[in-house]
């Protein structure tokens, strides 16, 4: 049912995309003798700073990261000062090892917390990890799928009352949202109930996205398969630096195929 909402939530999405009759600025720009291109200067034409905030758990935070370089979402602020648009990044990573949905629906009350998103111009986040976390603690000695996804619909509750808290407080800013991945293959290589749920809150996180109209999903269940390419850290959860290399490059990919220019507005690109 979720791909079938998946792929109905798309057609409303191309829905909206109504042809645009240009026949009469054309004609304009003719008899003028300009380019009708000479109009569309970008925002990111002159510079400006860009404020990027970090929101979530211990993967945005960077835990694990033995170069100390605050994970992924270190690396793709850095990342993006060759952006155009970008004539200097000031970030702040809010995220802390932990965290669960509720939890930082409980930050977001927070004035001074507020105060930060309402000023950023891009959100980096990961959410959900630890909400998975708490039923396989509560249900450790008789783990099945079904508490999994009586879970799963509260989530999806509270990731839309984040969503709607952030835009409430900020309208423009782009939220880029990375997916969950499965811890559990690190232990086995065979196919498991476990990664059937992953790939379902997955898909939640990714409809909240389109949902929004201004965010992009990274997937990232693919890069933490087993430990083949060495990307996880010492405790077996967290990626390493080689790990949060493989995240952040896979957001920047993502960032470029979501369309940075029409996230931002036109204030930014790469």
């Amino acid at each position: 049912m979720r791909r079938i909402f998946l792929i109905i939530v798309f057609s409303f999405v191309l829905t909206g995309c109504q042809e645009i009759d240009v026949s009469n600025t054309s004609a304009f720009s003719e008899r003028e003798g300009v380019a009708f291109s000479d109009f569309n200067v970008p925002d990111y034409f002159v510079p400006e700073k860009v404020t990027v905030i970090g929101l979530g758990d211990s993967l945005t935070q960077g835990v694990g990261d033995e170069y100390k370089r605050d994970g992924y979402f270190g690396r793709v602020a850095l990342a993006m000062n060759d952006w155009k648009g970008v004539e200097e990044i000031e970030s702040k990573n809010l995220a802390k090892r932990g965290r669960r949905s509720d939890q930082l629906i409980d930050q977001l009350e927070k004035k001074d917390i507020q105060d930060e998103i309402k000023k950023a111009d891009v959100i980096y986040m990961t959410i959900g990890g630890n909400d998975i976390m708490k039923v396989v603690k509560a249900n450790l000695f008789n783990l099945t799928a079904k508490p999994f996804y009586a879970e799963l619909g509260k989530f999806e509750n509270r990731l839309d009352e984040i969503f709607k808290m952030i835009r409430g407080l900020n309208g423009d800013a782009v939220i880029v949202v990375s997916g969950l991945y499965n811890p559990l293959s690190i232990v086995t290589h065979e196919a498991n109930e476990f990664e059937t749920v992953i790939d379902d809150w997955n898909e939640a996180i990714e409809i909240q996205t389109i949902m929004d109209g201004k965010a992009c999903f990274v997937p990232v269940v693919d890069l933490f398969i087993s430990n083949e390419n060495m990307v996880y850290h010492s405790d077996f959860f967290h990626p390493n630096a080689k790990g949060y290399e493989s995240m952040a490059n896979r957001f920047i990919e993502k960032i470029d195929q979501c369309g940075l220019t029409e996230l931002s507005d036109g204030k930014l690109d790469m």
